[in-house]
């Protein structure tokens, strides 16, 4: 495998057997701030790609393992939608994947912001914005995930996080570091034993299989803004599961983007296919806790007070 790194030099890059007759790379540089995975924008003298390539640890965290093979799994999910106008029209095309070297490259979007500037408070989603958030969800959702991967080590990993890392005592990481006070106001969460009995029920759930095909990390860091609409990007969490934990996530991040809170109810009732309530608002609540007391932190501009009043109400989601 070639190791590719955020400053590979073109002479490198240039001897992959990716480009076509006569093609010449012009540019190379990170595009964006991908938390999995290595991401590149390649120019060359004909077209401008996105090249991604996975290891086998977190990009961001280089001391978390992570599945290598994830890179295959978004490979197959944005193969698997294709065929799905809409899908399609929100997503980047696939050009080339090579498993070997676990490398995707896929059509350039264009540069761009995702939608993290939510965090900050000053940003609200648009009716428009919002409606092709929940069409994406709806046309996904509809579709058969007969043959997807289990993609069961990510979940797992992801499992870890979500449900079990943020809810230990001593886990290592200091959360006044992010905020001064948080490492004691988490201390009322991380010992709660009702709330991590729940915890455990969600998690088995969320490691269960279902039947309906899921993006698996819908949240506004995977939301593209771009001249022609929101782009849905990173699908390496997908997997075939239960709807309501898409929803759960994505109902979560717009309570961390301080949305206006009658937004949820209008997502749910624009969402076509049936859902379990009390489930979408348990995987809403253990979304908002492991964003404010896990290691997968959020830009969040929030007072000590606000973040106490999200974790309360996310317990309350999950227990009620």
């Amino acid at each position: 495998m070639i190791d590719l790194i955020e400053q590979s030099k073109l002479e490198t890059l240039q001897l992959l057997p990716f480009w076509e007759p006569e093609e010449i790379l012009i540019h190379a540089e990170p595009a964006g701030e991908s938390n999995m995975n290595l991401v590149l924008r390649i120019k060359t003298n004909r077209r401008s790609l996105i090249l991604k390539q996975s290891k086998p640890y977190v990009r961001k965290y280089p001391q978390i393992p992570a599945p290598i093979g994830r890179i295959s799994v978004e490979h197959q999910f944005l193969t698997r939608i294709e065929h799905d106008q809409l899908l399609a029209a929100m997503s980047p095309k696939v050009i080339l994947f090579d498993p070997e070297q676990h490398i995707l490259i896929t059509e350039d979007l264009g540069k761009s912001l995702d939608y993290t500037s939510i965090y900050s408070g000053k940003r609200s989603l648009k009716e428009t914005e919002i409606k092709s958030l929940v069409d994406y969800l709806n046309q996904l959702h509809a579709l058969d995930a007969t043959g997807f991967p289990e993609n069961l080590d990510m979940r797992r990993l992801n499992h870890e996080h979500i449900f079990q890392f943020p809810f230990l005592e001593e886990n290592g990481f200091d959360l006044n570091s992010i905020q001064p006070g948080l490492q004691e106001i988490s201390l009322t969460y991380k010992t709660d034993s009702h709330l991590k009995e729940k915890l455990a029920i969600l998690g088995d759930r969320y490691l269960t299989s279902g039947k309906i095909l899921l993006h698996g990390d819908y949240y506004p860091a995977s939301w593209l803004d771009v001249p022609s609409g929101i782009k849905v990007i990173d699908p390496e969490f997908g997997f075939p599961g239960e709807a309501e934990f898409d929803l759960g996530v994505f109902l979560a991040h717009l309570d961390l983007g301080q949305q206006e809170k009658e937004l949820a109810e209008s997502i749910l009732s624009a969402y076509q296919r049936p859902y379990d309530l009390q489930l979408v608002q348990q995987y809403r609540g253990v979304e908002t806790l492991r964003r404010l007391i896990g290691i997968a932190q959020l830009p969040v501009d929030l007072t000590l007070r606000q973040i106490q009043s999200l974790l309360e109400t996310a317990r309350n989601l999950i227990l009620n």
